[in-house]
């Protein structure tokens, strides 16, 4: 039986009553729902997708197809933190007051950073020229907010890094990328950025040891970076987290060490890979009082200050012994020693790894699809390794293997390249 759309709801019987309060219920739950849909910041625009997370996720699968997987994509170390880093932190959380805010970096702990500084590279500095970040990475995302203005230039490595840009665009800047190539020893070559550029630039990242391309600085280097500085009015940021894997017996040092360094700079240093802490964001930026002070200033509106208990494992770290450390950058230059052998063995051209954990090798053939690469030399040989082109545009037609798997593997991972369509 029909029945007139302006009756009574109680009319109906129960079953359509309920399909019409359903029914209602969904048409209008979409109409909210498209209507209130949350607009987010434009600034996440500016980023792209997490290249690891899809690499990540075609891991598992394949893992649980029981595939022989062999990660070199991360660069999470695999050697073990030294006992007394351990020891230091377990000892200082115990203390009750420990657990409290912090509020500030501790006196020991600045004084600890410049008598390693001493100790290390030979370089001066005072505690007002230090504090503590929650690893470079952090420290770089939040420095161009005191740096910069919307629409200032900042000079980028390419390939570089991911937060190096991001740092700067979270700022608004407008990121100017000078590369790196093969050319120029994938070095920064600054008589390439054009005048108006650099009187334009506000900062400058370097990076050396430079992830991801595996470069150390050329003898001369930094001075002319200096000179390049000073003559138009730019702060250089080096990230300094590789000194201490540098290989066929070169001395990784600071750039701080630079004359005139001190004055147009500053320096991230992280105990990540020196140390195994890299869990604990250990990093420290060094250099300008000015800088300091105002990153300082930042950070006091977002935080709290590190936790006391990682404060006494980085001051156990600065101020106990480095053979460790030395011993583990040998472990280092065995792995690298295997795997660029091994590449060009293959037919590979040599990869260049002269420092950090990372070696930086062009991909054979001269195919310029690095994500497709990275795909398929997972799906055939079980390598997984992270395409050049999520370092920047000049990364393209390069993979990036990190050094996280002893000697032994990484010629088992070369044995499955060559067993693959890829040798």
């Amino acid at each position: 039986m029909e029945r007139n759309c302006q009756e009574p709801l109680q009319n109906y019987c129960g079953e359509c009553l309920i399909f019409f309060i359903v029914f209602l219920h969904s048409a209008c739950g979409k109409m909210w729902k498209e209507e209130s849909m949350m607009q987010f910041s434009k600034r996440l625009d500016r980023f792209g997708d997490e290249i690891f997370a899809a690499l990540n996720d075609r891991r598992l699968q394949l893992e649980a197809q029981g595939k022989k997987i062999y990660n070199m994509s991360v660069g999470t170390p695999d050697f073990a933190t030294p006992v007394h880093i351990k020891e230091a932190l377990s000892q200082a959380a115990l203390l009750d007051d420990n657990w409290k805010y912090s509020l500030r970096d501790l006196p020991e702990l600045l004084q600890a950073v410049c008598s390693y500084y001493r100790r290390r590279f030979q370089v001066e500095i005072t505690p007002d020229m230090v504090m503590t970040v929650y690893g470079s990475q952090e420290g770089m995302g939040h420095l161009g907010m005191v740096l910069c203005d919307e629409g200032d230039t900042v000079l980028l490595p390419d390939p570089c890094y991911p937060v190096f840009a991001a740092g700067s665009l979270l700022a608004g800047a407008e990121p100017w990328y000078y590369p790196l190539t093969a050319e120029h020893d994938f070095l920064p070559y600054v008589k390439g950025i054009p005048e108006e550029i650099a009187r334009k630039a506000k900062y400058m990242v370097v990076s050396l040891p430079s992830n991801p391309v595996g470069s150390i600085a050329a003898p001369g280097l930094y001075e002319e970076l200096v000179e390049f500085a000073e003559k138009y009015d730019i702060l250089l940021v080096h990230d300094n987290a590789y000194s201490d894997i540098i290989f066929d017996d070169v001395y990784g040092g600071s750039f701080l060490a630079t004359p005139g360094a001190k004055e147009i700079g500053v320096e991230f240093f992280s105990l990540s890979k020196s140390f195994n802490v890299t869990g604990a964001r250990i990093s420290f930026l060094i250099g300008r009082p000015d800088v300091i002070a105002a990153l300082r200033k930042l950070r006091s509106q977002i935080d709290f200050g590190m936790f006391l208990p990682v404060q006494q494992a980085a001051i156990a770290a600065l101020n106990g012994p480095l053979e460790s450390v030395k011993e583990q950058c040998r472990k280092y230059q065995e792995r690298r020693d295997a795997l660029c052998n091994g590449l060009q063995e293959l037919g590979w051209d040599r990869p260049n790894g002269k420092g950090t954990m990372f070696v930086w090798a062009r991909i054979p053939g001269g195919r310029m699809d690095s994500m497709d690469f990275c795909m398929e030399l997972m799906e055939k040989a079980g390598v997984i390794v992270t395409p050049g082109a999520s370092f920047g545009p000049h990364g393209e037609g390069y993979v990036r293997f990190a050094l996280v798997l002893p000697p032994d593997k990484i010629r088992e991972a070369v044995e499955a390249i060559r067993n693959s369509d890829f040798s």
